[in-house]
């Protein structure tokens, strides 16, 4: 049969070395290449992921890295008193100053707080003698345009400040001016009276013959209620 066929396709059909180690080569890379596929194809465990409720976030996704925890924070915050931002004081401010009132303020704060509170110092007042960077105490008065007055004692309330200290030239300790012995000059100390109103005032007590309360105050020529407001605590009948 074979030498029926022609030469040349015997010749292809003859089985050679070279051929042989071609076709074992090409076989090798096949079953390699099967190997591969088969290997990256396999079956492999799949962790399922927690099941988290709508609306719920982890605490520790949510807090920041070294932040307190809420207990901490709250006791802290108890136990500094004023430091925690939510403790405030009472104080009134008086005398030479655009709004006069009372005022809240946060607790630890200064004169100075205090004054920008009720508008600012009215121009030319001297404030030489007021210690603005002094600690407000809750219930205290800051009289603008008074002398010194001393710093009241830590936790005294409001006791301590509400008198406006000694009158220049008056020979009384702290403490009212007396509106029946008062001089022109000692009057004009207060804050808000010129020498103007100062002579009103004393006219007014000549014809009258003296105050009988400081509501009659009122009735002078140009004392209106806001200036009366800031006066009444610094005179006595």
């Amino acid at each position: 049969m074979r030498e029926r066929l022609p030469l040349w396709l015997q010749d292809r059909c003859e089985m050679r070395p070279r051929a042989v180690a071609a076709v074992g080569v090409v076989l090798l890379a096949a079953v390699g290449f099967a190997g591969q596929q088969y290997w990256s194809a396999r079956p492999r465990a799949v962790t399922v992921p927690a099941v988290v409720a709508p609306g719920a976030v982890p605490a520790a996704a949510t807090a920041p890295a070294g932040a307190p925890a809420a207990g901490a924070g709250a006791g802290g915050a108890g136990g500094s008193g004023g430091t925690g931002g939510t403790a405030r004081i009472v104080v009134d401010v008086s005398g030479k100053v655009r709004d006069p009132g009372v005022r809240r303020l946060p607790a630890g704060s200064r004169v100075e707080d205090a004054l920008a509170a009720a508008g600012g110092v009215r121009p030319g007042t001297d404030t030489t003698g007021l210690n603005r960077a002094r600690v407000l105490v809750d219930g205290e008065q800051v009289v603008v345009g008074a002398p010194a007055q001393p710093p009241p004692p830590a936790g005294a309330g409001g006791g301590a400040g509400s008198g406006p200290g000694a009158v220049p030239g008056s020979g009384l300790g702290p403490g009212p001016l007396s509106l029946g012995s008062a001089t022109v000059a000692q009057l004009d100390g207060l804050p808000g009276v010129g020498p103007v109103l100062a002579q009103h005032i004393v006219d007014f007590r000549t014809a009258r013959g003296g105050f009988r309360s400081v509501e009659e105050l009122r009735q002078v020529d140009g004392i209106g209620e806001r200036r009366f407001a800031d006066l009444r605590t610094l005179v006595r009948p």
